[in-house]
This record gives C-alpha cells, sequence and structure tokens, in this order.
C-alpha cells in the first residue's frame, strides 16, 4: 500500500495530531505557541528593564502586533512565489542599502536607516537577512549539489556584497548576520568539508589584514573582550556590568522589577541588547534557562519542518532561516556574558525594536507557507 492510500483510507481521529483549521490557514500551531511564548516573556522583561514604561511597552506590543501580522499574510502566499520573485527582493533592498549610504537617517554615530516624514523609520539592513538566503537558495536550487566551486563563488559574492554596504553604515553585528544568512545556505547545500577548512585557513591567514583596516572603535571592542579591565569605566563598562547584573541573580534571581543594575543605569542599553542581564539579575539562572527551552522548542521545530520538505529551494530557505536565528541567539548571548566582542546584536524576538522584530517574525512566516503548501 502506499502512503498516498495510507492518508486516505485512515480514520479520523486517528495519526498525527494536526489543528485543522490553522494548518488551512497555512498556520503551524506549534511554531506559534513557541513565538507567543517567547514574545510574552520578552515583553514582561522589556517592562521591568525600561523601568516600567508603559509608553514603551504600547510601542514595543504594536510592533509585535504589526509582526504577527506580516507573518500571517507571508504564510499564505506559495512557495513558489517566493522562488520567482527573490531576485527582485534581493536587488530592491540591495538598492535601499546603496540609498542608506547617501540619504540614510543617522542616529548614534550610523546611518543605518530609511524614512520620510509622517512614516516609521525602518533599516534595509534589517530585510537583508531575509533577502540573502532567499536569494542564494534561489540560485542553488536548481544546480548540482554539493555546488560547483564557480557556482559557490557567485553564491559567496551575492553574500558579500550587501554584507560589506550595511558594514559600511557601519553596523558590523548586522553584517556578521547577513553573511551568516547566506553561508548558512550554502552550508546546507552541501559544500565539502574540505572546502570549509580552506576557507578557515584563508580567514585565519586575513585576520592581520582585516585588523588593518579595523576602526579604532572595533579594534577597542575586540581587546575589551580579551580584558575588560584595561578600561573598565570606558570600553570595558558594558561586559563588566552585564557580567556583575548576571552573576548578582544567581540560580532565582532578586525578583522581577527588583534588579539594581539596570534600574540605577549601571546597565547600558538594558532594554535593547544587554536585555538578558536584566533578566538573569532579576529572575536568575532559571529565568534564563526557561527562556532558552523556548529558543529551543522553535528552532527545533523549525528544523524538523526543513526536514519534511522534499524541494530543494523551500528546504534550503527553512533551513537557512533557521539557523540565522540560532546564530542570532548565539551572538547576543555571548556578546552579553563576554566570549564575543560586543557588535550591538539585539535578543530576538525579546530586545526593544522594530524592524527586527517585523522581520524576523515575517520570516517564520515564510517557514510556516514552506512548510504547509508542501503537500498542495
Amino acid at each position: 500500500m502506499s502512503g498516498s492510500d495510507f492518508v486516505r483510507t485512515m480514520p479520523v481521529g486517528q495519526g498525527l495530531v494536526r489543528v485543522e483549521p490553522l494548518y488551512r490557514l497555512h498556520i503551524d500551531l506549534w511554531l506559534l505557541l513557541g513565538l507567543l511564548g517567547i514574545v510574552s516573556f520578552g515583553l514582561v522583561m522589556l517592562y521591568s528593564a525600561s523601568g516600567q514604561s508603559e509608553t514603551l511597552l504600547k510601542a514595543q506590543l504594536s510592533r509585535i502586533g504589526v509582526g504577527f501580522v506580516v507573518m500571517f499574510v507571508v504564510a499564505q502566499l506559495p512557495p513558489r512565489l517566493y522562488l520567482r520573485w527573490s531576485p527582485f527582493l534581493y536587488g530592491v533592498v540591495l538598492l535601499m542599502l546603496v540609498a542608506v549610504l547617501f540619504v540614510g537617517l543617522s542616529a548614534k554615530g550610523s546611518q543605518r536607516w530609511l524614512g520620510v516624514e509622517g512614516f516609521p523609520r525602518f533599516q534595509p539592513s534589517e530585510l537583508m537577512k531575509v533577502a540573502t538566503p532567499l536569494m542564494v537558495a534561489w540560485y542553488l536550487h536548481d544546480r548540482p549539489l554539493p555546488p560547483r566551486f564557480k557556482h559557490l563563488a557567485w553564491a559567496l559574492v551575492m553574500i558579500v556584497v550587501p554584507a560589506a554596504l550595511v558594514a559600511m553604515q557601519p553596523d558590523l553585528g548586522t553584517a556578521i548576520l547577513v553573511t551568516t544568512a547566506g553561508l548558512a545556505v550554502i552550508f546546507l547545500a552541501g559544500i565539502y568539508w574540505s572546502w570549509l577548512g580552506y576557507a578557515a585557513l584563508a580567514v585565519a591567514f586575513s585576520l592581520p589584514a582585516l585588523w588593518s583596516v579595523m576602526q579604532g572603535y572595533q579594534k577597542e571592542r575586540v581587546l575589551t573582550l580579551f580584558d575588560p579591565e584595561r578600561d573598565p569605566l570606558g570600553a570595558g563598562w558594558n561586559i563588566i556590568q552585564s557580567k556583575t547584573a548576571i552573576g548578582s541573580g544567581g540560580i532565582y534571581g532578586k525578583g522581577l522589577f527588583e534588579g539594581t543594575q539596570s534600574h540605577l543605569s549601571f546597565l547600558p542599553e538594558s532594554h535593547t541588547d544587554f536585555i538578558i542581564a536584566v533578566i538573569g539579575e532579576e529572575i536568575g539562572f532559571a529565568g534564563i534557562l526557561v527562556l532558552l527551552v523556548l529558543y529551543l522548542g522553535v528552532i527545533s521545530r523549525a528544523l524538523f519542518m526543513a526536514n519534511q520538505i522534499e524541494d530543494t529551494f523551500g528546504r534550503l530557505v527553512v533551513g537557512g532561516l533557521t539557523l540565522t536565528f540560532f546564530v542570532y541567539l548565539f551572538v547576543n548571548i555571548a556578546m552579553v556574558i563576554g566570549i564575543l566582542p560586543v557588535v550591538g546584536v539585539p535578543l530576538p524576538l525579546i530586545s526593544y525594536g522594530g524592524t527586527s522584530v517585523v522581520t524576523l517574525l515575517g520570516s517564520f512566516g515564510i517557514i510556516m507557507s514552506i512548510y504547509t503548501h508542501r503537500r498542495r
């Protein structure tokens, strides 16, 4: 008996549980529940980290609402549209990144935003974290896998060009994530391990040249990574205070809304990049563990979904977006606890922000679309 016959003759109520109304709406229940758990956790912690600011909480809630609407809408679009329009989306966002360099809005020494009066500003670099894996997957999906050297070279060009434009803003953290998003697709395409070894050697030998072109503040961040105490009141302040906050929380924390490092302004950017330090201080290691379980649930579900997809484009896109989300999470936590330099990467779906929240939820909408349309 074939698999299709088995599905047709299976009695109602047996087999795997599926919520049919949600499935017909192309929404995956388990992924949706995981995302709702993360953003709910984040809203509570953001309210505390912001000094119980209702204004900031309402702003974040509205952005999350927009993000879920975007997720729902893009989940309804059939995957063939993503395949067809990936080059166009990539090209449009690439032009936006060029526009940022000339007419972009500036804040805190960086020129990263586009916007017109009367409308919210947005970061095109956040959109590129989705456009890049779509583009690389589009390019590789109908070519021999593992990719040949010439195909790999073109894929790397598609990654390096937008990453370089983002780095020029300057926004090294997002440039790393854009690069990771594209490399994740190449990795899932089945690149030879020997090529990975050669790439690692090339990176190692290029480090002196990279150091010579880095800006002063970037060099300072790398040096601070190895010795935060060399400038405890300057470059090392953030890392020292974040470690102090996490360590002082212990297992169960000081209590929600009872943190001192953030509420007494010792911890900079407590509601954005360093919000996990607030979590560690107020609800301790146990609270961080709960959040990591929620993240692990979302990542595991998304990887399971990628494994169920048979077409190359869909599998590469879903796997690439999922691995990018994992790297997003890893870089932020590693940055806050001092094992990576501070590069300005927020905690996904938790930190205060606009474009990043909408983009992340939109990427999960793409994942749901590709997975739920796979049998239709």
